[in-house]
């Protein structure tokens, strides 16, 4: 079983960056798509962005629109840890930030469907304030 664990999240002025940390066992990095997610409550999980590690080696992103120019997903194999910078952060960017990792295959056609990952974090609070 994988566990994943955030961290990061607080509180910031409209304009701010955050980044988030998602700490990793059991998964390795070529095996699995790893996602971020966000919610607030009352609203669907939507998917913020996700990454794979090609065969050769390098990363493979993905974007939702509205993050896509502000936030970077990114990860390292070394700490097992997968980040999230946020930049130019919004007040509707407030949510329940969480990490999750579904099968490799996932990153490729469903990384923004929260049903299609099978393991996740507890989360972590941002809040954006204007």
């Amino acid at each position: 079983q994988v566990q994943l664990v955030e961290s990061g999240g607080g509180s910031v002025q409209a304009g701010g960056s955050l980044r988030l940390s998602c700490a990793h066992s059991g998964p390795e990095y070529t095996s699995y798509c790893f996602g971020w997610f966000r919610q607030d409550p009352g609203k669907e999980r939507e998917g913020v962005a996700a990454i794979y590690t090609h065969y050769t080696g390098a990363n493979v992103t993905y974007y939702a629109d509205s993050m896509k120019g502000r936030f970077t997903i990114s990860q390292d194999n070394a700490k097992n840890t997968l980040y999230l910078q946020m930049n130019s952060l919004k007040p509707e960017d407030t949510a329940m930030y969480y990490c999750a990792a579904a099968p490799l295959r996932v990153c490729g056609t469903d990384w923004y469907l929260s049903r299609a990952f099978t393991y996740w974090g507890q989360g972590t609070q941002v809040t954006v304030s204007s």
